[in-house]
Formats: C-alpha cells, sequence, structure tokens
C-alpha cells in the first residue's frame, strides 16, 4: 500500500528514540497528574484544489479529476475522516477524565472557533459530530467569508507588518538566491514534471502535441514584498509547485485511486519526493520568523489567555469560551500551524511525512495539566492521520492511532516524558514570542 512501508520504517525509527516520551490525552502522567483543558489547533479537512481546472490544466497533460464539492470545500470524505479524528480525540479525553465517555453531559464544555472559510466552519461541525454526536455542539465563527483577526490578522487590519523587512527575512534564509532553490530542488521538481506530462524532463518533454503545455522548470522565480494582506511573495517553480504538489497529496487522503490520482502515474516514492516542494515553501513562506510572528501573534495571545481563564476559572480578557470549557479547538489552516511554528521555533515529524508537513485534519495540541501540588504544566504535541488511515477511511483506536509527536519548546519544555513545559515558563516563551502590536483583544 502506498506509503506503507515508509511509514512503518519512520514509526520504528521514532519509537527508539522517543519511547515513552510521547504523551498524550490518554497517557496520565506517573505522578497523578490531572488534565484540565486542551486547545486544538487544526487544519481543516481534505479539500479540492483551490486553484481553476483551466489555470490546472496549464500544466498537465490530462484533466485534472473531478471532485464531489466546488473549489476548496470541505469533500464528503474529508468530514468523514474528522468525524473519526474526533470521535478518537473524546475517547482518549474520556479515558484521561476531561470528558465524560458517552452523551451531552459535557457538551457545554467544548468550544469551536472557525475561520470563515466553508471547509473551515464545515471542518468544526465535523469535528464536533465526530466528538459530540447528536449533542449540537455549535461551531462558532464570523460571517462567511469575512476576515477573522484570529486567522487572518493582517487581512483584517491588525498591527503594521513591514512587507519589505518580511522581504529580506526570507531572502536572508537563502542567501538572497531565489534562483537556487530550482537546482536545489531540481530532482523532486523533475519528479513533479514527469507526473504532470508523463515525460521524463528533456528536450523531448513536452512532447509533441504538448507544445502548449508550461514547465515548471521554465518559469522565472523571483521574490519580492507581495500586495494586499501578504507580506512576502514568491513566484516561479517552487511556488507553482508547492500548489500543484499539495493537489496530488489532497487526491490521496480523499481516497483517489487509478487515473484520478495523478493520471495513474504517482506511486510511494514520488509522492513523498513531491511533497518536499510544499513544505519547504511553506517553510520559507509561513514559517519564517517575521512573517510567522506577524501572523501568529493574535492567535497566540488568545490560546494563552484562554490557557489563563481556564486556570484560574474566572473571566479574561482575551480569552476564546467561557470559565469552565475544557476543550477548544480552532479550526483554521495549515498557514497558521505553520504561523505557529516558526512563531515558537517548533517542529515535528510524522511517519510518512516530510518535517513540519501540516496535512489535512492535522493538529497542535497544548494540554494543561494540573499537578498534585497545584502547579500547572503544559505538554505540546502535533498529530494527524497518516495517509493511509486517511486513503482508507480508517478507524482511529488504541491499537491504531493517529501518529503523534511530541513537541519541544525551547527554554520551556524538560527532558522528561511528554517534553512538558511548567507553566511559568510557557507563559514567558508566548509572552516573549508575541509581538503585542499584531495582537486585538
Amino acid at each position: 500500500m502506498l506509503l506503507k512501508n515508509l511509514a512503518s520504517l519512520t514509526l520504528v525509527a521514532l519509537s527508539i528514540h522517543l519511547g515513552a516520551g510521547v504523551v498524550r490525552a490518554q497517557d496520565t502522567p506517573r505522578n497523578g497528574g490531572e488534565l484540565k483543558f486542551v486547545v486544538i489547533m487544526t487544519r481543516h479537512g481534505v479539500r479540492p484544489p483551490l486553484w481553476t481546472d483551466e489555470q490546472l490544466n496549464q500544466y498537465s497533460s490530462q484533466p485534472w479529476p473531478k471532485w464531489d464539492v466546488p473549489p476548496g470545500h470541505l469533500t464528503s470524505h474529508g468530514a468523514a475522516l474528522l468525524k473519526l479524528f474526533g470521535a478518537y480525540d473524546r475517547a482518549q479525553f474520556a479515558k484521561a477524565g476531561l470528558l465524560a465517555a458517552k452523551g451531552c453531559a459535557d457538551a457545554d464544555k467544548i468550544y469551536i472557533w472557525a475561520d470563515t472559510d466553508e471547509r473551515t466552519i464545515s471542518t468544526g461541525r465535523a469535528l464536533s459530530e465526530g466528538m459530540m454526536p447528536g449533542c449540537g455542539v455549535k461551531t462558532n465563527s464570523l460571517t462567511e467569508g469575512e476576515a477573522d483577526p484570529i486567522f487572518s490578522p493582517l487581512a483584517a487590519g491588525i498591527g503594521h507588518a513591514d512587507q519589505a523587512l518580511a522581504t529580506a527575512s526570507v531572502a536572508g534564509r537563502i542567501g538572497g538566491h531565489v534562483d537556487a532553490l530550482l537546482e536545489a530542488y531540481r530532482p523532486a521538481l523533475e519528479t513533479l514534471q514527469e507526473i504532470l506530462l508523463g515525460c521524463k524532463p528533456g528536450a523531448k518533454c513536452p512532447s509533441a502535441g504538448l507544445e502548449s503545455k508550461l514547465s515548471l522548470l521554465t518559469i522565472r522565480p523571483s521574490l519580492g514584498p507581495a500586495k494586499g494582506d501578504k507580506l512576502a511573495e514568491m513566484k516561479g517553480p517552487i511556488a507553482t509547485a508547492s500548489t500543484l504538489s499539495e493537489n496530488f497529496t489532497l487526491e490521496y487522503t480523499n481516497g483517489m485511486t487509478g487515473n484520478d490520482l495523478g493520471w495513474g502515474r504517482l506511486d510511494e516514492a514520488k509522492l513523498h519526493q513531491v511533497m518536499s516542494l510544499h513544505t519547504v515553501y511553506s517553510d520559507l513562506l509561513r514559517r519564517d520568523p517575521y512573517i510567522g510572528r506577524a501572523s501568529a501573534s493574535n492567535m497566540l495571545s488568545h490560546i494563552l489567555k484562554s490557557m489563563e481563564q481556564a486556570i484560574t476559572s474566572k473571566p479574561v480578557a482575551g480569552a476564546i469560551g467561557k470559565p469552565g470549557d475544557r476543550v477548544l479547538v480552532l479550526a483554521g489552516h495549515d498557514g497558521n500551524l505553520s504561523n505557529i511554528s516558526g512563531t515558537l521555533d517548533l517542529s515535528w515529524l510524522l511517519p510518512g511525512y516530510q518535517i513540519n508537513d501540516t496535512p489535512p485534519g492535522g493538529a497542535l495540541f497544548f494540554e494543561l495539566w494540573r499537578q498534585p501540588n497545584g502547579e500547572y504544566q503544559v505538554r505540546t504535541y502535533y498529530t494527524a492521520q497518516t495517509l493511509e488511515q486517511m486513503h482508507n477511511a480508517t478507524p482511529l483506536t488504541p491499537e491504531n492511532p493517529p501518529a503523534v509527536a511530541p513537541v519541544f519548546l525551547q527554554g520551556c519544555s524538560a527532558a522528561g516524558p511528554g517534553m512538558a513545559c511548567g507553566w511559568k515558563a510557557f507563559q514567558r516563551k508566548l509572552e516573549t514570542a508575541i509581538d503585542p502590536t499584531m495582537v486585538k483583544q
């Protein structure tokens, strides 16, 4: 099965290195700590490509497959996957004593806030239906299509980030040589080109009859300040390949097979190779420390205030939800996750994925644990269904769990199980990282 061998090998390696260090909600700390509150920052589920067929077909020898929903909407397969994830989370929270195992008694203890796209709102609904079936947990959001300051602070007019400085920050990470990315990632670009056009890159590709198709290898690269609410803009092979390679991941995670999956030209090795094109683009344009801080500070401030509210059990200005809530779900985008990881200098690696990959439905968890002495700790981890689990819509169980990676916070995490941070150290970590000029209560 696609990626099965690679995922198995990676999982074995992670198990050897991490062992008992992987602590999740179902793993109560040995000293009897109590799970009090969880923040889940999740990417939306599987969606179709955002580009139109006309845009996509410029780069491929054959038309792209048809999807069951409009561009950018959550698919029915994607909704089913999220329900499986929600049910699994409920079971683990129940095992840790955070929520009851069944019924709706704790429905008012779950607060969901989603960005205003259809796919994020539908993601919140699917997760809540999996977690609390039939309980009517509401997915809250601003008006559909409105710029939400939590997920899109720049579009909402929060702060005054410097586009020239953001561009310089990205340029500095590649030595100012945006054209060098073409050579650094040429093997992956050539593989992607082969999947798209059905011919090996060279003098005879595109082949006869495909002269009108665009070649990734001949697009002129550029980097400069962006327009509108973006800070920096990269054009060229890597930027275009990021979108096209992500589309193949979406095809696979939507359960597509045969000709609908890369026109039958996609295999395990090729998919894993081209995925690197999406992650490098995300690393440069979303995980960049300057861009990340400008884009994630407002969300991180709200997350921190929400955790403070959970500790004090009293209303805190800037918190999302109400005192007494036990689970806060923020349904957003892969960009939000990358912005946070860049701001806090976080990294993770899941079996079968690239480092810092953010697949559909993947989520960053911040768990707040109260120790017997009354002190609080925060455990942070990233989790996602494996590609195989998403492709096959496999139910998640303790015997077949999603992939999970504990996340180390520099200057905060300890060396023990779960890489936990003391609450005060976690608080300082976030307060230091947050740019107060980019925060709106």
